[in-house]
């Protein structure tokens, strides 16, 4: 076999020991996982996002709150919003039924609401962040693990070279070049983590955003019985007043 046909990742692959195969095989699984985290966490926002809209505009175009929480159930029923709405109701009832009771339910009607809006929220956070500690964490230590396969590759060719006693630059070159594929590799797994854990934690950022809109827009209407309003909606206009007739 020629020296170009035997350099390349399967000539480096036969070559590498247990060691060398290991790191690869490691890198391997970490870009398969991160594949797998990218495609469906961006399927997981991409539905949160479709949904949030349309959840919202069918919570408060009803008439009451139970035909709200039907509406956005009907709407969205896997979105947090929905779960938001429907905890929030849940928690309204419980605390007008048991207005006396363990300290928990002695707060006033505020106080409890922000407590369960809170616990929503948290919980509809910690499902969207779920899988971007690991691509996170694949992208801050796969080109390490690809540098350690490219080091390891290296003394192992080097050795090799050593134990035969030949030195000359085509038998250097082949065995070092293929140790060199491990950063390469490295690094083509830790970029599109790294880009997929950004792009995600913005989208993340965005969606906590809304929910967060949303829970204190739910805040206000299940402890004042109406929807909070803007500072533009809730100033009424000024209208100047006439000014006095100038006489003749």
């Amino acid at each position: 076999m020629a020296a170009g046909e035997a350099m390349g990742v399967l000539g480096f692959w036969m070559q590498s020991d247990a060691v060398g195969k290991g790191a690869a095989l490691l890198l391997l699984a970490m870009s398969m996982l991160t594949w797998y985290l990218i495609v469906t966490k961006s399927l997981q926002l991409w539905r949160v996002r479709r949904h949030a809209e349309r959840a919202q505009d069918a919570f408060w175009a009803a008439s009451s709150l139970k035909q709200a929480v039907e509406q956005i159930q009907a709407a969205a029923p896997s979105s947090p919003f929905a779960a938001l709405a429907r905890e929030g109701a849940a928690a309204c009832a419980h605390h007008e039924r048991r207005a006396r009771g363990a300290l928990a339910e002695t707060l006033d009607m505020p106080e409890f609401m922000t407590r369960v809006l809170r616990r929503g929220i948290q919980r509809a956070s910690a499902g969207l962040d779920s899988g971007l500690t690991i691509l996170a964490s694949i992208g801050a230590t796969a080109p390490f693990v690809g540098l350690f396969g490219t080091v390891w590759g290296i003394y192992h060719a080097l050795a090799g070279i050593g134990f035969t006693g030949q030195a000359t630059i085509d038998k250097v070159a082949g065995p070092v070049g293929e140790a060199l594929i491990m950063t390469a590799f490295g690094i083509a797994v830790a970029v599109p983590a790294v880009l997929a854990y950004n792009f995600l934690l913005r989208a993340h950022r965005v969606i906590a955003q809304e929910l967060d809109g949303f829970a204190h827009d739910l805040h206000a209407y299940l402890t004042t019985g109406a929807r909070l309003q803007s500072d533009a909606e809730s100033i009424s206009p000024v209208r100047p007043a006439p000014s006095a007739q100038r006489g003749a």
